[in-house]
């Protein structure tokens, strides 16, 4: 199959996209509006970008050309921590997947726990094992071939990490056996790590 990317409609895009580039990481974000409501939901349109200043990024699509809570928080704010989910937050994270209005706080509705980052305003969620509290430092509005806005992607510097010490072993390796990591697939589906294996990299 050989298909034509602006030929194509959308929706068969998507699946083939997100069927496809897997497993994705799950950048669970926490943000904070003009008047101190909390926000949380996933992003599987996420990942690092670089070590050297640390750096993530996320992707939030537009609603029918509407932002929502997280970016608009964002771009109110410039600031967002990105909470990781593992196995024992799944359940909650997929919680505040849903809809919910602009004064709703999704830690409420979710049972999770919010507690005060150092370096930012949004809160963290205490049950994750790894906080990223991060800093906005460049966005950028993506369009369809009509000029609309369809997603906008976000990079974060990140200004504090915050790293349980119970996945932390020797030399700051993390112990996969203890983090247990969720990623996203297509659909309604999951993943948790299988096998790994090692390959050494040409010098």
């Amino acid at each position: 199959m050989q298909l034509n990317a602006n030929e194509t409609e959308e929706t068969i895009l998507y699946k083939l996209l997100t069927g496809t580039i897997i497993p994705r990481p799950i950048g669970w974000i926490s943000t904070i509006d003009s008047n101190g409501t909390n926000n949380l939901a996933p992003f599987s349109y996420f990942n690092m970008v670089s070590s050297n200043p640390p750096c993530v990024m996320f992707s939030t699509q537009l609603d029918k050309g509407k932002n929502k809570d997280t970016l608009n928080n964002v771009l109110q704010t410039n600031e967002f921590v990105v909470n990781l989910v593992t196995m024992e937050t799944v359940e909650q994270m997929n919680t505040t997947s849903g809809n919910f209005a602009p004064e709703e706080d999704e830690f409420l509705i979710s049972g999770v726990t919010p507690i005060d980052s150092v370096s930012v305003k949004p809160k963290r969620v205490k049950e994750s094992l790894v906080h990223y509290e991060c800093e906005m430092i460049h966005h950028y509005f993506i369009k369809d071939a009509e000029g609309n806005e369809t997603a906008c992607v976000i990079i974060g510097q990140i200004k504090t990490l915050h790293i349980d010490d119970s996945i932390l072993s020797d030399n700051f390796r993390i112990n996969l056996d203890n983090y247990k990591p969720v990623a996203r697939l297509a659909g309604s589906n999951y993943s948790e790590l299988g096998n790994t294996f090692s390959i050494k990299r040409n010098q």
